[in-house]
């Protein structure tokens, strides 16, 4: 039972950081049990924190799979805002009162781990009640990295190599617009590529990692969302993936989808989280995943970097010409300049921070953020204005897809030649963004 007094810790807590405290003052070392049954009740008041935020701001506990009771408990002791920053305060006190000194390096780890996430719910508790932060600053104290927002004019130099790869006449927009228009998924075809899609990018991912047994996902096509793709884990490694329908999907998309959403992306990171962490050491902070945390980074970064993991180099051409592009009845002859426009147009991920950056804090309007979108993100007006809705409700997030993958492939690629298996330990771990670095 938590304390109903604002800002106060559950009497576990409270036990636990005496003892240490005590042992701190009589300048004697706590016994290594003392310090992890003190993260274990910290870890326990972070779960219960989390799902209080979740019930004060829809969509910020992505993923749950923890005690079934204590979502309904969140609901019944419902702590104000106020008061639910006031106990982050707390629990990042009692963070600080367990030594580091002579923690297990797993155990420091994971002393960092509910440090950063903490603090991010902090802040995500300070923007709740109407703090308002710079782009960056917000991107820090939520995703534990700060992005570097580059003057617009600098990617001017990769559109220009965009449009001397585009064939045909008119505006670099209208020639990849006509493209993409090429390469766009039948509506009744939809299904059946994307689900070979990920077919292929499991069966890419099992034959490196050991996946839980019995996993599996549901797939559905939806409409009206601010996403293109978005994976619902549910627990007992099953996830929902949901495909937005709302705009024509470009055949490249469908790989994108299948790995980032399923294998090795979200639904490989969630599974491995829960094994890891849930089932095999009872670390229940691990339970509950928090949308606007550094989790986030590390998830979006490493679905992203999985799809050039599962499909290096020419193989994805390859793959795709061969498989498909004739299940969607396309031609195969279009593989070279689509993976030629990839690889440019990966260059201007970065643009949107700028853009999101002046739009969210006031200095461009809504009409000169639509027309940097359509030409840094090489947006139609249509897209400019669904992406537009997106940097709404998710702001800084957007800086977890092409900055997390830059550090995700950096790290990995840094560690020795066996990408998959430097892969598996990461999306296994505890590892924050800051130690990508």
């Amino acid at each position: 039972m938590r304390s109903p007094f604002p800002g106060l810790v559950v009497p576990g807590l409270v036990a636990a950081v005496v003892v240490l405290l005590v042992a701190a003052c009589a300048s004697v070392a706590p016994p290594a049990a003392d310090r992890e049954a003190a993260l274990n009740v910290i870890a326990e008041d972070y779960v219960h924190l989390i799902l209080e935020i979740g019930e004060h701001e829809p969509g910020y506990v992505d993923a749950y799979y923890g005690p079934e009771e204590w979502p309904a408990e969140a609901r019944a002791e419902l702590r104000s805002v106020p008061e639910l920053t006031a106990a982050a305060t707390t629990l990042l006190a009692g963070i600080e009162a367990v030594p580091e000194a002579g923690l297990t390096p797993e155990l420091r780890q994971r002393r960092a781990y509910l440090r950063a996430h903490v603090s991010a719910a902090h802040a995500r508790l300070r923007m709740i009640a109407g703090e308002t932060m710079g782009f960056a600053d917000e991107a820090e104290a939520l995703f534990g990295i700060r992005p570097e927002l580059r003057p617009l004019e600098s990617f001017d130099p990769v559109l220009a190599r965009l449009d001397a790869l585009l064939p045909g006449e008119g505006s670099i927009n209208a020639r990849l617009g006509a493209f993409r228009g090429g390469t766009a998924i039948p509506r009744d075809r939809q299904e059946v590529v994307i689900a070979a899609a990920i077919a292929e990018c499991k069966a890419r991912t099992e034959a490196h990692i050991d996946l839980p047994a019995g996993e599996n996902f549901t797939l559905e096509f939806v409409t009206d969302k601010p996403w293109s793709g978005y994976n619902w884990y549910q627990g007992q490694s099953q996830s929902l993936i949901q495909i937005n329908v709302d705009q024509p999907i470009s055949i490249e998309r469908a790989i994108d989808l299948g790995c980032h959403e399923g294998y090795p992306g979200h639904h490989v990171y969630n599974m491995l989280l829960e094994k890891t962490f849930v089932r095999e050491k009872g670390w229940v902070e691990m339970s509950v995943y928090p949308l606007y945390s550094p989790m986030s980074l590390i998830a979006e970064g490493s679905a992203n970097y999985g799809i050039d993991l599962a499909f290096p180099g020419e193989t994805r051409g390859d793959w795709e010409r061969a498989v498909l592009y004739p299940l969607a009845g396309l031609n195969p002859q279009k593989v070279e300049l689509q993976t030629a426009i990839l690889d440019i147009t990966r260059e201007l991920a970065r643009a949107e921070y700028t853009i999101a950056d002046d739009y969210l804090s006031g200095r461009a309007d809504r009409e000169t953020t639509i027309q940097h979108l359509i030409k840094y993100g090489l947006h139609s007006r249509g897209s400019a204005e669904r992406r537009i809705r997106f940097i709404d409700t998710y702001r800084s997030y957007i800086i977890n897809y092409g900055l997390g993958r830059d550090m995700v492939q950096d790290w990995v690629e840094s560690q020795g030649p066996d990408h998959w298996s430097t892969m598996e330990r990461l999306l296994g771990s505890q590892i924050l963004p800051t130690d990508l670095l």
